[in-house]
């Protein structure tokens, strides 16, 4: 049996927003507005498809320099139409800021399947419908990971200085 090791942390959901995106909106940008506008700092990505003008993304590939072995690419930018298929993430916080951390699946008009890690400003959007539910009773947050030597979710409750552990 594997080690098993988890950094976690308990709370609710609260509010809960359906939203278009209409045309010419980043797709993170927009999500973050719509917390701001709403008074909500952490939330999570219940729904979320459409289509872009364009999309712009990283996925993971090996990395000697790495910690880890692995590292994100250069940004990969494919020209739309694109067909958003779905979508997720979190609505995480840095320093105060919104992070959003969002992986998705598109599709190019020849049906060729891909994705990965969407980058802030590099998806304008045709149209995107989504679902976000607010998170209380704790915060996420984007930190620096020493083991990875990358910025990781990071759930703490609220008012603890660290996640819960489990480490059997």
């Amino acid at each position: 049996m594997s080690a098993v090791r988890v950094n976690y942390a308990t709370g609710q959901l609260g509010k809960t927003i359906g939203a278009r995106l209409v045309y010419g909106t980043d797709l993170l940008e927009g999500i973050e507005q719509l917390c701001a506008e709403n008074k909500i700092e952490y939330a999570t990505i219940i729904s979320c498809f459409g289509s872009f003008q364009k999309s712009g993304f990283v996925y993971l590939v090996p990395n000697e320099a790495s910690i880890i072995g692995v590292g994100y690419n250069d940004l990969v930018v494919k020209e739309g139409p694109i067909e958003f298929l779905q979508g997720t993430g979190v609505i995480c916080k840095r320093e105060g800021e919104y992070e959003t951390h969002f992986h998705g699946t598109m599709c190019d008009q020849k049906g060729n399947i891909f994705g990965g890690h969407f980058i802030k400003g590099e998806n304008p959007v045709i149209t995107v419908d989504l679902v976000l539910a607010e998170v209380t009773g704790m915060e996420f947050q984007r930190k620096f990971d020493t083991e990875t030597g990358a910025n990781q979710f990071y759930p703490v409750e609220k008012d603890a200085m660290e996640p819960k552990r489990i480490e059997k």
